[in-house]
């Protein structure tokens, strides 16, 4: 009988192509060059010091302050740039840059893990100094550029496999980084949904209301929602109740295509209905990248997808020699 122990490895490290690692690296850089473009006109007016910017870094800063004083911010790229003599809106605007060049880098996989250490680091700077202004967008793109910098990169659709002809990496191992993302999103839904299930406001559709028709994500018209208000509670119910099954119903392959497309569904109801389009496109991708390619789509019957052994564990134990766990 199989020991627990091979059945945690074979869990924890099954043998998976990198078709999951390109659509996270893809995703991801699309995701940094919108929210880089979107935020151009406003940037320097976002994160400018006291008394230029609209709230002032300084007061987001000191409030991450006393949080934790490690924590990365646009203040030490702006301070290290003064002693070199470098005002305060050229190294906004020189970050804003680099931002986006590591985006593209991201989307070419060119450089891809340099790209995606910088798109993380410039990112939670940004996200830091402005959390007066920030959402959960900013906490999931921290978490999939997280994911993305220490996977093992390049996959082998990015321009660096092509250009540079590197090995192609275990298997094993672009598994275990796999799963150590489909097991947070679980925990990520789950908790959410248990959330939203214990307070009222999700059961009665008050709270659908509030984020319906409150400013600025009132998209739809309010003469429109109060129309259809009979339906608010059978969504808030059904959202939760889809977020908290989530871990139940999106690992057996006979219910993970379903699940999946009602958790997409929900991400672009929110994107469309909500005006939250990035919020919407960071989780879909998160999704997609997690459990996207393992579903029997038409692609793989094909040939296109080269598919690979779940009992495939014959390297399980250098992976985790490597990664310094005793087998």
């Amino acid at each position: 009988m199989e020991s627990c122990k091979e059945r945690l490895i074979r869990f924890l490290f099954p043998a998976q192509s990198g078709n999951w690692l390109t659509i996270l690296r893809i995703g991801l850089g699309l995701q940094v060059l919108l929210y880089a473009l979107s935020l151009k006109r406003d940037w320097i007016y976002l994160f400018a010091g006291t008394g230029e910017g609209l709230n002032g870094r300084a007061l987001s800063e000191g409030l991450l302050s006393t949080e934790s004083p490690v924590v990365p911010r646009l203040g030490w790229l702006v301070t290290l740039g003064s002693h070199v003599g470098l005002s305060e809106w050229t190294v906004l605007s020189v970050t804003w840059w680099f931002l986006l060049c590591a985006a593209c880098g991201l989307l070419a996989g060119f450089f891809s893990r340099s790209s995606a250490i910088i798109a993380w680091f410039l990112h939670l700077c940004a996200a830091k100094s402005g959390g007066l202004v920030s959402y959960g967008v900013d906490n999931f793109m921290t978490i999939g550029l997280f994911y993305l910098m220490l996977s093992p990169l390049p996959d082998r659709y990015s321009l660096d496999q092509k250009l540079r002809k590197l090995k192609t990496k275990d298997r094993q191992l672009l598994g275990f980084f796999r799963r150590v993302l489909q097991i947070h999103l679980c925990l990520i839904y789950f908790f959410s949904g248990l959330t939203k299930s214990l307070g009222s406001g999700w059961w009665d559709g008050l709270n659908m209301w509030r984020a319906l028709a409150r400013p600025p994500f009132n998209v739809l018209d309010p003469a429109f929602v109060i129309r259809w208000h009979y339906l608010l509670p059978f969504i808030g119910i059904s959202i939760f109740a889809i977020e908290i099954t989530y871990p139940v119903f999106i690992w057996p392959s006979q219910t993970r295509g379903i699940w999946l497309a009602l958790i997409v569904s929900m991400h672009l109801a929110i994107g469309a209905f909500m005006g939250m389009y990035l919020f919407a496109m960071i989780m879909i991708i998160l999704n997609l990248a997690a459990f996207g390619t393992t579903l029997n789509w038409p692609v793989n019957r094909i040939g296109i997808h080269h598919s690979v052994s779940p009992n495939d564990n014959s390297s399980s134990h250098s992976i985790l020699s490597r990664l310094g766990v005793n087998c």
